[in-house]
C-alpha cells in the first residue's frame, strides 16, 4: 500500500511506466494518476465523476480488490471540498485510525455492517447541537 510521499516519489519515478506493465495495468496507472492530480490536488476538475469512475472500472479489470475506503471513496464523491488537496493529512491519518478501529472490532472482516457503522459514526460526530431538543424553560 502507497501512501503520501510514497505515491509522489512512484510519480517521480519515469521508469515506473516504462517497466513490465500490461496494457491494463498501465491503463489503471495512468487512470489512478489522473485521478491523484485532477482530483486529489487544490482544484478539482470538472469530470471528477469520471475519472474516479474510469479507475475504479481499470482496477476491476486487472483484478484489483478494492479495500473498504476505495469503495467510500467512490460512493461519496460529492462530499469531497472543492480544495481536497488544501486539506492537511491529518484528516486523512484520522480515517485510516477510525477504519482501523472498525476493522478490529469486526475481526478484520470487512463487511456492509462495519461500512454502515462507521458511516453512522461520523454522522453522530458531526450532528450539531441546533438539532437537538431543547428543555422548556421554566420561570419561578
Amino acid at each position: 500500500m502507497l501512501i503520501g510521499p510514497k505515491i509522489k516519489a512512484v510519480f517521480r519515478d519515469e521508469e515506473f511506466e516504462k517497466k513490465k506493465l500490461s496494457e491494463a495495468e498501465k491503463a489503471a496507472w495512468l487512470a489512478f494518476n489522473s485521478v491523484c492530480t485532477h482530483f486529489l490536488g487544490n482544484k478539482k476538475a470538472e469530470n471528477y465523476e469520471d475519472l474516479v469512475g474510469d479507475m475504479v472500472k481499470c482496477f476491476r479489470v486487472i483484478g484489483c480488490n478494492m479495500s473498504l475506503k476505495l469503495h467510500v471513496f467512490d460512493s461519496h464523491l460529492n462530499f469531497f471540498p472543492q480544495n481536497l488537496g488544501a486539506i492537511r493529512d491529518e484528516h486523512g491519518e484520522r480515517f485510516h485510525q477510525d477504519i482501523s478501529m472498525f476493522e478490529k472490532r469486526f475481526s478484520g472482516r470487512r463487511n456492509r455492517s462495519m461500512l454502515a457503522e462507521y458511516c453512522w459514526s461520523v454522522i453522530r460526530n458531526t450532528q450539531s447541537d441546533a438539532y437537538k431538543r431543547k428543555r422548556p424553560k421554566k420561570s419561578f
